[in-house]
C-alpha cells in the first residue's frame, strides 16, 4: 500500500474513532449526571438557551450538551431519557450521530466507488428523512422517536459512509500524486 493511501485510510479510521467517542459521550452523559437532573432542554436551533442548566455540569457533559443545545432543537418529546436524564439531542440527532460513526466504521474496512449508483443511493436515502421532516412541519403528521431514529440512522450511515468515499477518492487527485517529469 502506497504510503499516502495509508495515510487517507488512516484519516477515515481517525474520523470513524472520533465519531465513535462523541456519540459515546452523548450517552455517558445522562448516566454521568445525578438521576433526574436534566429535564426538558426544549429550545432553539443554533441559540444557546439553556446556558444555566449546562454552566452547572461537570466537563466533558456541559461540553456535549452544549453543543446539543446549539445544534438541535432539543425538544423534550422528540428526545430520550436515560437515568432519567434528556439526552443531549433529540432522538433523530443521536441517530445521525450514530449513523455517522457506523458508516465510517464501514469505510475502515470497505471500499466503495464513486459513481452514478453511489449518487442515486445517496439521493434516494434522503427521501425518507425529507419526507418526514416535510410532512411534519406542514402539519401531515406528527413522527414518532422510532421513525425519526431510523431516518436519521439512514441518514447517519450515509453520509458517514460519503465521507469515507469522499477521503478515498481525495487520494486519486494528481495533485496528490508526486509528479515525475
Amino acid at each position: 500500500m502506497e504510503r499516502r493511501e495509508r495515510c487517507f485510510r488512516n484519516l477515515t479510521f481517525v474520523l470513524f474513532v472520533l465519531f465513535s467517542l462523541w456519540i459515546s459521550l452523548q450517552f455517558l452523559a445522562p448516566l454521568a449526571l445525578p438521576e433526574n437532573s436534566v429535564q426538558d432542554l426544549s429550545g432553539l436551533v443554533a441559540v444557546y438557551d439553556n446556558e444555566y442548566t449546562i454552566n452547572n455540569m461537570d466537563f466533558p457533559w456541559s461540553f456535549v450538551y452544549s453543543a446539543g443545545d446549539r445544534l438541535c432543537h432539543q425538544k423534550a418529546e422528540r428526545s430520550f431519557f436515560i437515568n432519567g436524564n434528556q439526552m443531549p439531542f433529540c432522538s433523530r440527532c443521536t441517530a445521525i450521530w450514530l449513523g455517522l460513526a457506523f458508516g465510517l466504521g464501514f469505510m475502515v474496512f470497505y471500499r466503495i466507488k464513486l459513481n452514478e449508483r453511489f449518487v442515486l443511493a445517496i439521493l434516494i436515502g434522503l427521501v425518507p428523512i425529507g419526507a418526514d421532516g416535510i410532512g411534519q412541519l406542514l402539519g401531515f403528521w406528527e413522527s414518532t422517536n422510532i421513525i425519526r431514529v431510523i431516518t436519521g440512522l439512514l441518514i447517519g450511515v450515509l453520509c458517514g459512509i460519503a465521507i469515507g468515499v469522499i477521503i478515498d477518492e481525495i487520494k486519486t487527485f494528481n495533485f496528490f500524486k508526486n509528479n515525475k517529469k
